[in-house]
């Protein structure tokens, strides 16, 4: 299960990034992280766009109530979701998890 947490009064997830994978998709958790593979090389930033792109389109908000708010150079990032209540978002990602699973 992924831990949602409020950060500055936003909810928010710990997030673990593998960059350069072969194709860009939610994996699953790993300590109550939300564990994300992306296609994009982490330089010049665009591993850390195409996590908040994956994670809007995953959860159905737009990119920009997204934000990388903890561990912009680092694979493990919190983001924070503008928008989503922590309610609405912890049942999206049960459900982005579950199809995770089904699908890996």
């Amino acid at each position: 299960m992924v831990e949602v947490f409020l950060h500055k009064g936003a909810p928010a997830v710990g997030v673990r990034v593998s960059p350069g994978a072969k194709q860009s998709r939610v994996q699953g958790t790993i300590g109550g992280k939300l564990k994300v593979r992306v296609a994009a090389p982490p330089e010049a930033g665009r591993a850390n766009a195409a996590v908040l792109s994956l994670m809007a389109a995953q959860l159905g908000l737009h990119v920009s109530s997204l934000d990388i708010v903890a561990g912009s150079s680092s694979r493990d990032k919190v983001i924070a979701f503008r928008g989503i209540d922590t309610a609405g978002l912890r049942m999206r990602l049960a459900e982005v998890v579950k199809e995770a699973g089904s699908s890996g």
